[in-house]
């Protein structure tokens, strides 16, 4: 008998509890085997755990006692294993059914009783093996945890550390452990698929976001790597921010301005190439045909779902801190951080590169414009840490 008795109802409740909050199924099963070397006061437990990538059985985690621990992932069983056959098919599995477990002592008496394993073939050959593999793997039983038909794990089990033997109630309460650990694996490694599928969506997704920059750029040959220099400086201005505790980074901040930043001119796309490449002097239709790029823009990507949180960078990227911008005329803090860093990214990027009209001014020119400007066009908090940058020989 266990020293301290285990209330085993209230330990599978908990176990299960914590299993539903953990979605990396080799952290779960490290946890839960730990957990049963200590309350069960085991000498030794591992998981030998179906590893899909492989189609095999990997032992995967093993704690107890100095000694009796086994390396980890060191053996592989593949399913014609005796440890893992035993389980696997169904002629086996009344060795196994009274016992919620297959015990070493069970199996002993077993192959001393010829007749009661007689009528399957080679089953005492299997056993044999069985009983031979136990011992190497420190353990007195073996619980199964299945999903459906599907065997997920094998919980190994040591010897008590009291030299007492395995009671029934044991064995129910690590079989019931078992049956909620594969379904908890099997959840986990759903989690997983799911995580791995959204990260190439997410990819993919990036992909087409500078595809779309690049169509850009395609367009308006004279304007060639402003997108990416104006990503690199907002990227840059927004990192300055928040080490100058200017802004604070909600969740997706960085993703959702390095896109806008990408996407900030998308509405350009609309302007006919006849108005967008014109060297001479615009006119007043003309113009107005260019200030629409921000809303163009915006209804662009409002029909993206994974653009949400990027239109707003996009569309008010040409407002202006006292109003007088467009397309809505905002104000102050009314304009999103976003556009307000993006707007600042772009004006510097305008002012230091060569157009066909003009040569480019030096960065020392640019930063006194927009330190100028600061409070009138662009937000002061963006505007001081696009000179901080400056000063500290970032940009």
């Amino acid at each position: 008998m266990i020293a301290t008795r285990i209330d085993y109802k209230k330990e599978l409740e908990a176990a299960s509890k914590g299993m539903i909050m953990i979605h990396d199924h080799v952290l779960l099963i490290k946890l839960m085997v730990r957990m049963l070397v200590r309350k069960a006061d085991l000498t030794h437990a591992g998981m030998i755990l179906y590893e899909p990538a492989l189609d095999s059985y990997v032992l995967s985690v093993s704690r107890g006692v100095a000694g009796e621990r086994i390396p980890e992932n060191f053996i592989r069983f593949d399913r014609e294993h005796p440890l893992i056959k035993v389980f696997f098919q169904k002629e086996y599995k009344y060795l196994i059914t009274n016992r919620n477990a297959l015990v070493a002592d069970d199996i002993n008496r077993l192959l001393w009783r010829e007749s009661v394993i007689e009528g399957v073939n080679g089953t005492r050959d299997l056993l044999h093996q069985v009983s031979e593999h136990m011992p190497m793997l420190n353990s007195v039983a073996c619980v199964p945890a299945f999903y459906r038909h599907q065997l997920l794990a094998v919980l190994l089990l040591g010897e008590k550390k009291d030299g007492t033997k395995m009671e029934q109630e044991e064995l129910d309460f690590f079989a019931a452990l078992a049956s909620d650990v594969a379904m908890a694996i099997r959840n986990a490694l759903l989690f997983e698929d799911l995580k791995k599928e959204a990260d190439r969506s997410r990819n993919l997704f990036i992909q087409t976001t500078v595809a779309l920059g690049s169509a850009i750029e395609a367009k308006d040959s004279y304007t060639h790597g402003h997108t990416e220099r104006v990503t690199k400086y907002a990227v840059a201005i927004a990192r300055k921010m928040v080490d100058m505790e200017l802004v604070l980074a909600p969740p997706k901040f960085f993703e959702n301005l390095y896109i806008s930043s990408l996407l900030h001119d998308i509405g350009k796309i609309a302007v006919p190439e006849a108005i967008l490449l014109k060297r001479d002097r615009l006119t007043v239709e003309e113009f107005q045909v260019i200030r629409a790029h921000p809303l163009r823009g915006a209804e662009i990507l409002a029909n993206i779902r994974d653009f949400d949180g990027c239109v707003a960078g996009v569309k008010h990227h040409h407002e202006h801190y006292d109003g007088s911008g467009y397309p809505d005329g905002l104000k102050g803090e009314d304009i999103p951080v976003i556009a307000a860093i993006i707007a600042v990214a772009d004006a510097y990027d305008a002012m230091t590169t060569d157009r066909p009209y003009r040569d480019g001014f030096g960065k020392e020119h640019a930063i006194a414009e927009i330190r100028d400007y600061s409070g009138v066009w662009f937000d002061p908090k963006v505007a001081r840490a696009l000179e901080a940058l400056f000063e500290q020989g970032e940009i």
